[in-house]
């Protein structure tokens, strides 16, 4: 186990990173919004899931495979941009939130962890950053790099469910103040489709030079 001042040090690292929001808290943003409060709570819930396989990956070494293969890599980062192509265009389509009126879009939440694991588990981002942050506070003095490993990600993932789920219950009441605002029904979908296609074309074109 590290030291609890090596322990610190990487709580300070990690909530520095955890504060800028990337891919994974656009999309909570973005299903808090289009489906309310709930829906983006259980997608923090599926996004640390996936951060918790990324870490046991890291300690099992496969990460590093993911980090040394082209083919890995590229093979994950466009089965990721495919999912968010599909899942923006599924909200396109999806005009259940113009038929109810006053009501928020239904969600299926055991859909909408699954998807929230899905698109963190297939962001290979998320596995590259917890490859290169974890292995620097591991003290090989201190025993085997594995559990090291493991502890540093249940830390970040802890830390990553209240930064996520800060960013979730704001997203949510701004969607529930929209959703008062019928005419905005079909805007708001739109805009959230919009958001889920440029991640994944974002998560295509990124990364081709590592």
């Amino acid at each position: 186990m590290p030291e609890p001042t090596t322990l610190l040090l990487f709580a300070g690292a990690a909530v520095a990173l955890l504060v800028v929001p990337g891919p994974s808290v656009i999309y909570i943003v973005t299903r808090g919004i289009h489906q309310g409060r709930a829906a983006a709570l259980v997608s923090v819930l599926g996004v640390t899931t996936a951060t918790m396989v990324h870490t046991v990956f890291a300690a099992a070494g496969l990460s590093a495979i993911l980090a040394s293969s082209a083919v890995a890599f590229s093979i994950v980062k466009y089965a990721g941009s495919a999912y968010l192509v599909y899942l923006a265009v599924r909200t396109w389509l999806d005009r259940s939130d113009e038929r109810i009126e006053r009501l928020r879009p239904t969600a299926d939440l055991r859909r909408v962890y699954l998807e929230g694991f899905v698109v963190n588990l297939l962001n290979p981002k998320t596995a590259l950053f917890i490859l290169a942050l974890l292995p620097q506070f591991v003290d090989p003095v201190r025993g085997a790099a594995g559990p090291q490993i493991l502890l540093l990600g249940g830390i970040l993932a802890s830390l990553g469910l209240l930064s996520d789920g800060a960013y979730a219950l704001a997203s949510g009441s701004i969607g529930s103040w929209l959703r008062r605002r019928r005419s905005i029904a079909g805007i708001q979908r739109r805009v959230s489709a919009a958001i889920y296609a440029a991640l994944g074309i974002g998560t295509a074109l990124v990364g081709e030079r590592r």
